[in-house]
């Protein structure tokens, strides 16, 4: 199991990382709500990590807190939630409007994110329910995460090394967590404005998806 890597940052490809750990590359998921609080490129940086091992792959999740990467966990318990399923959930809400999702028994909202359908959203509530009960009203789960998450969405830098624009980007990075292209396309295009990062455009794109 790998559960914790430190290493310098070498590329920022949303919603993935790679990040070199003693001359070793890890390709890394994660949720866009723990990718706009990364540092800057050829920095070094801790990472949390879901180890997932498949017959035809092997796949690292990455979150900036054992918190964050324990909600995951959570999540992918529920039924029919696989890892993929979980990244696009904390990806497009951050882990306090999730709670407040599964405690409203808001399935009008997260309905909107790309995979949960009704039935799913369904299982989510009544599997995270009980479970939600137990975890603390700090961290993730406190007033002061959405003031550091804007914080993070406002200080977002896209330091890359391909040579796209941050408009395609977004687009890659939407459609990598489960939204389709043309919507992608047609929502980037409507959020996106000259001098944007691509970091930001995801963020408010998501938002407006929402």
């Amino acid at each position: 199991m790998i559960g914790r890597l430190r290493g310098t940052l070498l590329e920022k490809h949303p919603p993935e990382i790679l990040l070199d750990v003693n001359g070793v590359g890890y390709e890394i998921s994660m949720p866009m709500s723990c990718f706009y609080e990364l540092p800057e490129i050829d920095e070094t940086v801790v990472i949390f990590t879901h180890f997932v091992v498949r017959e035809d792959a092997q796949l690292l999740f990455g979150f900036n807190t054992p918190t964050e990467r324990a909600l995951f966990r959570e999540v992918i318990k529920a039924n029919g939630v696989g890892p993929k399923l979980g990244l696009a959930i904390l990806s497009g809400m951050t882990a306090v409007q999730f709670v407040d999702c599964v405690s409203r028994e808001d399935i009008s909202t997260l309905v909107k994110i790309p995979g949960v359908g009704k039935k799913t959203a369904e299982r989510l509530i009544i599997d995270m329910r009980d479970r939600l009960k137990n975890w603390s009203s700090f961290d993730l789960f406190s007033a002061h995460a959405d003031v550091a998450t804007k914080q993070a969405f406002d200080n977002a830098f896209a330091n890359t090394t391909n040579n796209h624009s941050p408009s395609e980007d977004a687009v890659s990075a939407l459609v990598a967590l489960g939204y389709k292209s043309a919507q992608a396309e047609k929502t980037v295009k409507q959020v996106a404005k000259e001098g944007m990062k691509s970091e930001e455009i995801i963020r408010d794109a998501l938002r407006s998806m929402i």
